[in-house]
């Protein structure tokens, strides 16, 4: 799930003007005036009404919403585009998760339209990477319609995200991207100790987590999902808006864990200097913004909170 203000519906789209192409349609284009128009596409699928909506900006880009709320944003062009400012976050975890152009082991829970594999093949050719996205009609309108390189050594499954998990053997994968979304909350199941301990049995002993959260004031649910974390990583990071960080707003937050010390130093940096600046805190700072939030387990575990509605509004 992306914040407000990230490529998603135009305004004439959100107010009705440009409805979306019949389900199941094909996104072809039309000319006019000399110009390819594309056309949006709209497809039931499991978490509800998808839509590709053509980036206005970018010749091939595309934003996938899905009932209303902008999940993944494509650049068929260019895969190491990332518009959406939390994706270009998780992008710098994958920058400095190895030496450039290294091929990494990479395992993506939840798949959207599949930007961050995009991004890893792009930026780290022969790296191996697998998906495991629930939903199978949204996998085959990704598919259809934003096809993958077939270059890229990408393998997608269809299970439930911590299911999947499960599956893998021990030690398998150098990076692990979380970025599930039931609509726009995080499943109950995704957010424990309990689940965070398969992540590690699943990671190398150098490996790293990297998740995509989603909370707005007063911020508990990010709170018990970082003191969650540090019950299983000993090295931790958080990047998100400053005004995400104040209470002020609901917005997302990149949360990076390791056994291992992280390159806190530089993916500060890199935050700092986005088009849409973050801030990173580790170490004390990050377990004094816990306040004492208990570890999320297996039992109470809860879906993150449903984000107001003017989340998704341009504007």
């Amino acid at each position: 799930m992306a914040r407000r203000g990230g490529p998603g519906r135009d305004k004439a789209a959100a107010k009705g003007k440009a409805p979306a192409k019949a389900a199941g349609a094909p996104a072809k284009g039309r000319r006019g005036g000399g110009r390819a128009e594309r056309e949006p596409v709209a497809r039931p699928v499991g978490g509800g009404l998808a839509e590709l909506i053509p980036d206005r900006e970018r010749p091939n880009g595309w934003s996938l919403l899905i009932d209303g709320a902008p999940q993944s944003h494509v650049d068929l062009d260019d895969p190491a585009h990332l518009s959406f400012a939390y994706q270009r976050r998780i992008g710098h975890v994958i920058d400095l998760a190895a030496p450039p152009l290294q091929p990494l082991r990479v395992l993506h829970l939840g798949g959207g339209a599949f930007t961050l594999a995009r991004y890893t093949a792009a930026t780290r050719p022969r790296s191996t990477q697998q998906i495991v996205e629930l939903d199978a009609p949204l996998v085959q309108l990704v598919r259809d319609h934003l096809p993958l390189d077939p270059q890229a050594r990408v393998r997608v499954r269809t299970a439930d995200a911590r299911e999947g998990l499960g599956k893998f053997p021990d030690g398998w994968a150098d990076l692990i991207v979380a970025d599930v979304f039931s609509g726009a909350r995080t499943p109950a199941h995704l957010t424990s100790a309990g689940f965070l301990t398969e992540v590690r049995r699943v990671l190398a002993p150098s490996g790293r987590y990297v998740a995509n959260l989603a909370d707005g004031p007063p911020l508990a649910h990010l709170r018990g999902q970082v003191a969650t974390a540090a019950a299983v990583f000993p090295e931790l990071a958080l990047a998100a808006d400053p005004v995400v960080w104040r209470g002020r707003r609901f917005g997302n937050a990149v949360l990076l864990a390791s056994a291992l010390p992280l390159p806190v130093a530089e993916f500060t940096r890199r935050v700092a200097t986005d088009p849409h600046p973050g801030r990173v805190e580790h170490g004390r700072a990050l377990g004094d913004f816990t306040g004492g939030a208990a570890v999320v387990t297996d039992e109470a575990a809860k879906p993150s909170p449903a984000p107001p509605p003017s989340v998704f509004e341009n504007p």
